[in-house]
């Protein structure tokens, strides 16, 4: 298996977004799954998983976001936030947020500063946007693998990716095949 470069960040693959009866639903969530499980060989150890959480206590405009969304205000144990469970075994590196971009102090130390991101997972017009706009604002390359990936559904998963791809060349839109074929130096 030929190595990907940079850090994988596998971006809330969590069961309230996999579970069909779930108000935050991705429909095209085992798709994203399948890009992911072909993209984990290639980054071996350098793959980190995020998750979405609620804040114990809302405040701001998150207050007004709760309101909205009054089941998601469990706890970070509750299985709503666990990890779906063909990736709950991959709790090696898990980055924890109540925000939706996930460039945290962590994940910057993680990929460095002439390192290189690659963004999978759920959902694409929400958390993975939000996190590669701060990465690349950062100054961190950033790749958004689009079949890794899916939104809330497929107009806006399509229309993410075209605003994600006027970030060029900060932000670079990408498919499985294209980045399991980049040659490594």
């Amino acid at each position: 298996m030929t190595s990907a470069s940079g850090l994988l960040a596998v971006i809330d693959m969590q069961r309230v977004f996999a579970d069909p009866a779930s108000p935050w639903a991705t429909p095209r969530f085992a798709d994203a799954a399948a890009g992911v499980r072909r993209l984990l060989p290639a980054f071996g150890d350098r793959v980190a998983f995020t998750r979405f959480l609620a804040p114990e206590i809302p405040t701001g405009a998150w207050r007004a976001y709760y309101a909205q969304w009054p089941f998601a205000l469990q706890p970070p144990d509750a299985g709503l936030w666990e990890l779906a469970d063909e990736f709950a075994e991959r709790t090696a590196h898990v980055v924890d947020t109540t925000t939706f971009g996930k460039w945290t102090p962590e994940l910057s130390d993680r990929v460095g500063p002439d390192g290189r991101l690659v963004l999978a997972g759920v959902s694409t017009d929400c958390c993975v946007l939000s996190t590669a706009l701060a990465a690349a604002d950062a100054g961190t390359e950033v790749l958004v693998v689009a079949d890794a990936c899916a939104g809330v559904d497929d107009d806006a998963h399509v229309k993410t990716l075209q605003v994600l791809d006027l970030y060029r060349p900060l932000i670079r839109v990408t498919t499985v095949d294209d980045l399991l074929a980049e040659p490594r130096p």
